[in-house]
């Protein structure tokens, strides 16, 4: 079992800055591709971006490309998402996830085996 748990959320300006960090726990997530969704109220869950186990490759969503930053600390057991230049519509709660198979893509939600408790980001304008 592996357990996840989201932080670094909170209240920001339009434009502003936000690091989020998943801390894993129960087992190394060395091997484990990793994710971020998010999902605001009355919508439906939203991948953000993924790693693969090694974090030679990464994904974005097109809506947070040049803006959000995956990364990764194996030896932390940790998993950040970078957020820059926030907008209103980046308002949602965030969740990482952890993936122990390989896909070619990761931005399903199917693909994940381990979902965190989610924390939330509120841009204002």
């Amino acid at each position: 079992q592996v357990q996840l748990v989201e932080s670094g959320g909170g209240l920001v300006q339009a434009g502003g800055s936000l690091k989020l960090s998943c801390a894993a726990s129960g087992r190394t997530i060395s091997t484990y591709a990793m994710g971020w969704f998010r999902q605001a109220p009355g919508k439906e869950r939203e991948f953000v971006a993924a790693i693969r186990w090694n974090g030679g490759r990464t994904y974005y969503a097109d809506s947070v490309k040049g803006r959000f930053t995956i990364s990764r600390d194996s030896a932390m057991n940790t998993v950040y998402l970078q957020m820059n230049s926030l907008k209103p519509e980046d308002t949602a709660a965030y969740f990482c996830a952890a993936s122990r198979n390989y896909y070619s893509t990761y931005e399903r939600s199917s693909r994940y085996d381990y979902w965190g408790q989610g924390t939330q980001v509120t841009v204002s304008s």
